[in-house]
């Protein structure tokens, strides 16, 4: 740390936390009965330090998987800056230089995609894009063609909306009730097979697929109007579907005449080491949403990226006054997204991020296979890039999850060691026991090996 804070300046900043901040996913009362919130207040590199000066290496980019490119970037900061003072806002009724200049950057990154509308979350991305189905439907299909397919596990946001096309009932929990016409199907996770009626031991991931086209016909194919999927479902415990499940997926979406909407808002910008987790599978979706990578987390900013065939369904009968997508997004005119997002685009370009990613990448899924060799209590590791997961299981044969509080004690082991992981929390009922791992693109074996050094020691002092 540089000093900048004093021990008294902290104190009244971990007081003043204490009395008036509403933190995100966590139990307070543990703030009033003796524990201080933590307060992270520097970060440089994989590195952050908290307000007791503890430095922990982050193997979770921010803690959502947002940091793609580190910590202490002083060249997007230092643009965001100077496109402020020129000019730090307009409506998204009119354009901006940073916005026009991303946008085309951001479809060359994209074959098959056109146009770019921009918003200010992920969640926010996901209901302009359910918006743009609803839409459609009444433009197109006389209102029929209304229902949204999502999958059991998946995760697309925290609004009502987006929550109603959430596969992780905890997370839903005493929330509902949900906006009617959105649909689940099952999941594609391979390791979980055998909890599923039917699933056979070859070509899994093409039956799991079939799923989607049962429940589609049962539906009726003239009412569902999209299929939104996350390409490597995060929160749900990191799971990348089998062989063959994404070329059927896009057969099927073909077949019935339904968009489909990928959520890269984890998976995009780099972190599965391409640009986007889809282009890992050769399909090619209608409506890509993403947010956290797109600037590191150095500027609010996410996308809704849609095909030119979807975006002239706005725009194709220019005497009708409801004829085009009839929606703003405040803070999607903000000028320092983009502004961010393009010098995040120029250095995972300029220092080979996407390659560094896979040999990372790699690096980690060796060396978490070999924990599992070790430790029992690991019964799978799976990952795409630098997006890695590990179940932990108390049995290998019947794959019986781990108690969730040894998982959270494998987690605050690492957290004592000074090394930060995550964990799927509030997911999926009885089965929150997979650890996460997604550290930054500028990840070095160094660091690799001393996330999983770290995960050993807690597996060996939480399991034995």
């Amino acid at each position: 740390m540089d000093g900048t804070f004093s021990d008294n300046d902290i104190s009244n900043v971990v007081e003043a936390d204490r009395a008036r901040v509403w933190h995100h996913l966590i139990q307070h009362q543990p703030f009033f009965t003796g524990a201080d919130p933590r307060i992270i207040v520097e970060g440089k590199g994989m590195r952050v330090w908290d307000q007791k000066g503890k430095e922990h290496l982050d193997a979770v980019s921010g803690g959502v998987w947002t940091v793609n490119v580190g910590y202490g970037r002083t060249e997007i900061a230092d643009a965001v800056r100077d496109q402020l003072v020129k000019l730090n806002y307009f409506a998204g009724s009119a354009g901006s230089i940073p916005g026009a200049l991303f946008a085309e950057r951001l479809i060359e990154k994209m074959p098959g995609m056109s146009r770019v509308y921009y918003v200010n979350s992920g969640s926010e991305a996901n209901e302009k894009a359910f918006k743009m189905v609803r839409q459609i439907a009444h433009k197109r299909y006389g209102g029929q063609k209304n229902k949204i397919l999502y999958r059991d596990r998946d995760y697309h946001g925290s609004t009502i909306a987006s929550m109603s096309a959430g596969g992780q009932d905890e997370r839903n929990a005493q929330y509902g009730p949900f906006v009617p016409g959105f649909i689940r199907v099952p999941h594609c996770m391979e390791y979980r097979k055998h909890e599923q009626d039917g699933a056979p031991e070859a070509n899994y991931g093409e039956w799991a697929a079939d799923q989607i086209e049962k429940v589609i016909l049962q539906e009726g194919p003239d009412t569902v109007g999209a299929l939104c999927l996350e390409p490597v479902t995060a929160g749900g415990g990191v799971i990348e579907a089998p062989e063959g499940y994404w070329q059927r997926v896009q057969e099927i979406c073909k077949k019935y005449d339904i968009l489909l909407h990928i959520d890269e808002v984890v998976c995009g910008v780099g972190r599965t080491g391409t640009w986007f987790g889809y282009q890992q599978y050769g399909v090619q979706p209608d409506l890509v949403t993403m947010a956290k990578g797109v600037a590191s987390g150095y500027a609010a900013i996410a996308c809704l990226v849609t095909t030119e065939e979807v975006f002239d369904m706005f725009k194709d009968d220019a005497t009708d006054h409801m004829n085009y997508f009839r929606d703003i997004s405040t803070f999607g005119g903000c000028t320092a997204g983009p502004a961010a997002a393009l010098k995040n685009m120029e250095i995972i370009e300029n220092e080979e991020l996407l390659a560094n990613t896979n040999a990372m990448g790699a690096r980690m899924m060796d060396n978490l296979r070999a924990l599992q060799d070790k430790h029992a209590v690991i019964g799978d590791v799976r990952g795409k890039g630098l997006f890695c997961g590990a179940e932990l299981v108390s049995d290998r044969d019947t794959r019986e999850p781990v108690d969730e509080k040894k998982v959270q004690a494998v987690v605050g082991d690492c957290m004592a060691q000074g090394l930060i992981i995550g964990a799927t929390n509030r997911s999926v009922p009885g089965k929150n026991n997979t650890l996460c791992f997604s550290p930054a693109l500028i990840s070095t074996a160094d660091d690799i090996d001393a996330i999983t050094a770290g995960v050993d020691e807690a597996l060996t002092r939480v399991f034995g």
